[in-house]
């Protein structure tokens, strides 16, 4: 095991998810309940990393902070240097990429909150935010620890877009997937497989917890 990757997983996939936490909510909840015409090219727009080539994604995140775009421009003049091949641009793409996992299980569950308990807060002059803070975001607490912890395993698991936006640099942006990656490239199958099989794990025991609160969530609405 690379326990040095593995760190660098973690702290990638821990701040991905809780920048997706803090982003995604408010997204979430306009995403649920906006009646705009045009929502329909916003919700689009969100899920379309799940349809997207990682590789293409990649390519254009990569093409966008380099220094021949503004963004790469202002980016490398306030920093002195770019966010391609750092791990500052593994988090934004991360957050990119997994946008959808955390955004789309949060809309879910603020959807299934009662309206009647909406509109009887509204009827007793409860103000909107105290409406979300008080009634939609407890309610609807097992689909956001759904977001967080897809986000989350959905960002230990990433390898295109960190591949093309990362590369390979070890204690920078070598995370697990790269270097299971490495390791078969070099024909170390027993490294791999510790590897592989340590993530095969984490994975399972991620949508234990998943289905788990979504089938506590199925039982709780029934009562």
């Amino acid at each position: 095991m690379n326990w040095q990757a593995l760190v660098l997983t973690a702290r990638l996939a821990a701040l991905t998810s809780a920048i997706l936490m803090v982003v995604g909510v408010p997204v979430a909840l306009w995403v649920a309940y906006s009646r705009r015409r045009w929502k329909f090219l916003a919700e689009s727009f969100v899920a379309l990393p799940l349809v997207l080539p990682p590789t293409v994604l990649g390519f254009y995140l990569l093409v966008a902070f380099g220094a021949n775009t503004p963004f790469g421009r202002w980016y490398q003049h306030l920093t002195g240097s770019t966010l391609a091949f750092t791990f500052s641009g593994l988090v934004i793409a991360s957050v990119l990429y997994s946008f959808p996992f955390a955004v789309n299980p949060m809309a879910a569950g603020f959807r299934a909150v009662d309206q009647k308990l909406i509109a009887a807060a509204r009827t007793l002059g409860a103000g909107e935010f105290r409406i979300y803070s008080r009634i939609v975001l407890p309610l609807a607490w097992p689909s956001l620890v759904t977001g967080l912890v897809l986000s989350f395993a959905h960002t230990v698991g990433e390898f295109g877009v960190v591949l093309m936006v990362g590369g390979n640099i070890p204690g920078t942006t070598r995370t697990l997937s790269i270097d299971i990656y490495d390791q078969v490239q070099s024909l170390n199958y027993d490294a791999a497989n510790q590897t592989a099989l340590a993530l095969l794990v984490f994975s399972y025991v991620l949508l234990c917890v998943v289905y788990g609160l979504n089938q506590k969530l199925l039982v709780w609405g029934g009562r």
